[in-house]
C-alpha cells in the first residue's frame, strides 16, 4: 500500500495541474448536478414496525385530509381577544393568510364548533394548513408577518410555531458555525506552521472536499429522504478530519524538505508514510460510522452513510489533491512567514511533551490511576441520562417558537404542546364500545382533555386526540403512554378483537428508546470488533487494539457524563445559550459513539505508528513511547485544537440538538488528546513494555505486514531520528 501511495504522491507532485484540474472538474460537476437534481432535507422520521409508526401510518391512510402540513399562529393580549377591534383585525388577517402560496385552509379561533381560545380569552391560535410537506420558506413567513400586521396594530402579540416559526428564526440567523470553525482553524494552522502558504493548503483541501461531499449528499437527498442533521454531522466531520488529515501529511512533507529531498520525492514519501496512517485512520472512522447501519433506524443509517461519504471524499482529497498542491507550491510551501512565529522541530528531546511523557513512563501507575479516576468521575452522570427529543420549549427564549410554546402552555396547559393520538383498528366493534374508551380516557388523571372520536369513512378506524396534563418532556407523560398501552386501552376493549395503538411524539420516543436498547449491544460489538481487527492488522498486536478500545470507551463515557451534567442538570447551560435543561436526543448516544470512536482511533494510529516505528529501530519499548509522544505531540495537539474549534463553533447554533453535538464532540476530543493520549496511552504502553507488540505465531503468519511509516522495500523510511532521551535523566527527581 505504501508503494501505491508513494506513486500517487510522486505523480501528483510532478504533474500538479493534471490532478488539480481533475478535482476542479469533479467539484464543478458535483455542484451543478446538485443544483439541478439535488433535493432538500427531509425531517420525516419513521420507525418501521413499531406501534407508534403503525398508528401514524393508519391515520395517514384513513384520514389523509388531516395529515397535511400545518403551522400555528398564536395570538396573545392581556386584554380580551374577543373585543370587536381584535375580531375585525383577525378576520382581515385570516383572509390575507389564506392568500399565502400553498395555504389551503386557515382555522377560525372564534368558531363556535371548536374555538381555539383559552378560558380567559387572552390567548388563542389559528392553524394554517399547507398543500405540501416541504419546509416553510422565509417568503411565507414574511407574508404571514404582513397579514398579521393589523393584529399587532390592535395591541396583540403574534408568534409562530412549527415550520413558519423556524423559517422566521432561520431568516434572523447570523454568522454560520462553519465560518467560525474555519476561521479558528486558520489561526491554529498559522501558529502551527508560521507560514501563510502552508496554513492555506489544508483549508483549501478541506473546503474542496466539503463542496463535493455536500453536493453528493444533496444528490442523494434527491432520490431518498435525508434528514437535515446528516448535513450538520457531515459538515462537522468534513471540516475536522479534512483539515487534520491534510495537516499530518503536510507536516511530514515539510520534514522531508528540511532533510534535503526534492519536492516530488518529499511529496511521495509524505504520502507513503503519513498518508498511509491517514488512510487507515480514515478507514477506521468510516467503518465506525457505517456501523450505524446496525441500529435498525433508517435516520441513523442515512446519517452514518452520509457522514461516511463526506469522510471518504476528504480522505481522497488529502491523498491526491494535497500532494498536487504541494507539488505546485514547491519549496515555497514555507514562504510568506508570519512574524513572531518561529518553526519548531518535530522532535525535541527537551520539549515539554517529551519531558512530560518521560515522567509518565517513569511512573505509569501514579499517572494512570489519576487519569482513570478523573475520567470515571466525569462519567458518573451517565447513569442518570434521560433520553428525549428537544422541542420548541428548549429553543432560545428570544425565538418566536419558544414564545409560542410558552404562550400555549400558559393558556391551554403544558400538555397541548405534546398531544397524543389513540388509534383503534376496529373489527366489527359497535360505536358504544368506542364511546366507553373515550370515557375511560377522560377518567384518567394524567389526561387533561379528550377530543371527540373520529371515525374513518369506512368505519374501520377510530381516533381520539388526547391532551396530557404534563409537558412532552415530563416523565409522567411517558408513564401515561405506558399506562394507556398496558392497562387502560386493553381493559376498555376487553372482549373485542380491536387493536388499540398510541402515537405522538412521546410514544415515538418510547418506541425509539426501546429499539435502540435492543440494538445497542450489536452495534457496540460490531464497531469495536471491526476497529479492533483494523488496528490488529495495522499494528500486528493483540494488546494495542485492546488497550485502544478500552481507553476509547472510557473517554467516550466521560464525554457522555459531561453532556448529562450540562444539558440535563443545567450546569453551565447558560454559558452555551440554553435557558434550562434539555433532554439527550435518543439518537445522540449511538451516533456520537460511532463518530467519537472513529476519531479517537485517528490519534491512536498517528501516535502509535510512530511509537512502533521507533521500537522497531532500537527495541527499547519505554524510549519508543517517549520518542513517539515527543515527535507527534505538536502535530496531534494542533489537529485536536482544530477539531475542538470546528466542533465547538457549532455550540453557537440556536438549535439545542446542534449544541449537544458541538459540546459532546469537542469535550470528547479535549479528553482524548489530554488524559488519553498524553497520560493513559504512555502509562499503558510503559506497563506493557515489549509485550505490547506481542502477536501469536499463527496470526503472525496470517496477517499482512503493514509499515505505517513507510515500506522498507521501497526505502521510504525517513532518516534516523534524534537519539532517544535518557529516561533516567528526565524522570522526576533525576539529577
Amino acid at each position: 500500500m505504501s508503494r501505491l501511495l508513494y506513486r500517487i504522491g510522486h505523480f501528483s507532485g510532478r504533474h500538479p495541474w493534471r490532478v488539480i484540474l481533475t478535482w476542479i472538474a469533479i467539484a464543478a460537476a458535483a455542484f451543478l448536478l446538485n443544483q439541478s437534481y439535488g433535493g432538500t432535507a427531509d425531517e420525516t422520521f419513521k420507525l418501521p414496525g413499531v406501534e407508534s409508526q403503525k398508528a401514524a401510518e393508519a391515520l395517514e391512510d384513513k384520514f389523509p385530509q388531516e395529515t397535511v402540513s400545518t403551522s400555528n399562529i398564536i395570538f396573545h393580549s392581556d386584554q380580551d381577544l374577543t373585543r370587536p377591534d381584535v375580531r375585525a383585525a383577525m378576520a382581515k388577517a385570516r383572509t390575507d393568510l389564506a392568500a399565502i402560496p400553498h395555504v389551503v385552509a386557515v382555522s377560525d379561533p372564534y368558531d363556535a364548533r371548536g374555538p381555539t381560545l383559552s378560558e380567559d380569552a387572552q390567548t388563542g391560535f389559528t392553524t394554517l394548513a399547507f398543500d405540501t410537506t416541504d419546509k416553510n420558506t422565509a417568503a411565507q413567513a414574511d407574508a404571514a408577518d404582513r397579514a398579521t400586521e393589523p393584529l399587532r396594530a390592535a395591541g396583540v402579540q403574534v408568534e409562530y410555531d412549527g415550520g413558519l416559526g423556524y423559517a422566521k428564526t432561520a431568516e434572523e440567523g447570523g454568522i454560520s458555525s462553519e465560518m467560525i470553525g474555519v476561521a479558528c482553524a486558520v489561526v491554529i494552522l498559522a501558529l502551527a506552521f508560521g507560514s501563510l502558504v502552508a496554513m492555506s493548503l489544508p483549508v483549501v483541501v478541506a473546503l474542496v472536499a466539503i463542496l463535493i461531499g455536500f453536493s453528493a449528499i444533496g444528490l442523494v437527498s434527491g432520490v431518498m429522504a435525508v434528514p437535515e442533521i446528516t448535513t450538520i454531522v457531515a459538515m462537522m466531520l468534513g471540516l475536522g478530519v479534512g483539515i487534520d488529515y491534510a495537516l499530518f501529511i503536510l507536516t511530514r512533507h515539510r520534514q522531508n524538505l528540511a532533510n534535503g529531498m526534492p519536492v516530488p520525492e518529499a511529496v511521495g514519501r509524505a504520502n507513503a508514510t503519513a498518508g498511509l496512517s491517514v488512510l487507515f485512520a480514515g478507514v477506521t472512522v468510516i467503518v465506525a460510522i457505517t456501523g450505524l447501519q446496525l441500529s435498525g433506524i433508517r435516520m441513523l443509517t442515512v446519517i452514518g452513510w452520509g457522514s461516511a461519504l463526506m469522510v471518504t471524499v476528504t480522505l481522497l482529497a488529502a491523498l491526491t489533491l494535497l500532494p498536487a498542491l504541494l507539488g505546485l507550491a514547491g519549496r515555497r510551501v514555507n514562504s510568506l512567514r508570519i512574524p513572531f512565529v518561529k518553526p519548531k522541530p518535530a522532535y525535541n528531546p527537551r520539549s515539554k511533551s517529551s519531558r512530560w511523557s518521560a515522567k509518565v513512563v517513569a511512573q505509569p501507575i501514579r499517572y494512570g490511576i489519576a487519569a482513570v479516576v478523573l475520567l470515571g468521575a466525569l462519567a458518573v452522570p451517565v447513569f442518570s441520562m434521560h433520553l428525549g427529543f428537544p422541542d420548541a420549549g428548549n429553543d432560545a427564549s428570544t425565538s418566536t417558537t419558544r414564545k409560542s410554546y410558552d404562550l400555549l402552555a400558559e393558556g391551554f396547559g403544558p400538555g397541548v404542546n405534546g398531544p397524543l393520538q389513540v388509534v383503534i383498528e376496529m373489527n366489527g366493534t359497535a360505536p358504544a364500545a368506542i364511546d366507553g374508551v373515550g370515557q375511560a380516557l377522560k377518567d384518567d388523571p394524567g389526561i387533561a382533555s379528550v377530543d371527540a372520536v373520529a371515525f374513518s369513512p369506512q368505519g374501520d378506524l377510530a381516533s381520539f386526540g388526547v391532551t396530557p396534563t404534563t409537558s412532552p418532556q415530563n416523565a409522567k407523560t411517558g408513564e401515561l403512554v405506558d399506562r394507556l398501552r398496558q392497562d387502560l386501552l386493553p381493559d376498555a376493549l376487553s372482549g373485542t378483537e380491536d387493536n388499540p395503538m398510541v402515537t405522538g411524539t412521546t410514544a415515538m420516543e418510547a418506541d425509539l428508546s426501546a429499539q435502540l436498547q435492543e440494538r445497542m449491544l450489536w452495534f457496540l460489538g460490531a464497531v469495536i470488533g471491526l476497529s479492533f481487527v483494523i488496528l490488529l492488522i495495522v499494528f500486528r498486536s493483540i494488546l494495542v487494539p485492546l488497550k485502544a478500545a478500552l481507553l476509547n470507551i472510557l473517554s467516550i463515557a466521560a464525554s457522555y457524563g459531561v453532556l448529562v451534567a450540562v444539558f440535563q442538570w443545567g450546569w453551565g447551560a447558560g454559558l452555551i445559550g440554553l435557558d434550562g435543561s434539555v433532554p439527550i436526543m435518543p439518537l445522540a448516544p449511538m451516533l456520537m459513539f460511532a463518530v467519537l470512536f472513529g476519531l479517537s482511533m485517528d490519534y491512536e494510529v498517528f501516535l502509535l505508528s510512530r511509537v512502533r516505528e521507533q521500537f522497531q529501530r532500537h527495541g527499547d519499548a519505554k524510549a519508543a513511547v517517549v520518542e513517539g509522544v515527543g515527535s507527534t505531540a505538536r502535530v496531534i495537539t494542533s489537529a485536536a485544537l482544530i477539531m475542538i474549534a470546528v466542533f465547538g463553533a457549532f455550540v453557537l447554533n440556536d438549535e439545542a440538538t446542534t449544541k449537544l453535538f458541538g459540546v459532546g464532540l469537542s469535550v470528547a476530543v479535549i479528553l482524548d488528546v489530554t488524559l488519553v493520549r498524553m497520560v493513559l496511552v504512555p502509562a499503558a504502553m510503559s506497563l506493557l513494555g515489549r509485550h505490547a507488540w506481542w502477536l501469536p505465531r499463527r496470526l503472525h503468519r496470517i496477517l499482512p505486514d503493514i509499515h505505517l511509516e513507510g515500506d522498507d522495500a521501497d526505502d521510504l523510511l525517513l532518516p534516523t531520528p534524534v537519539p532517544p532521551p535518557d529516561l533516567a535523566a528526565t524522570a522526576p527527581g533525576a539529577g
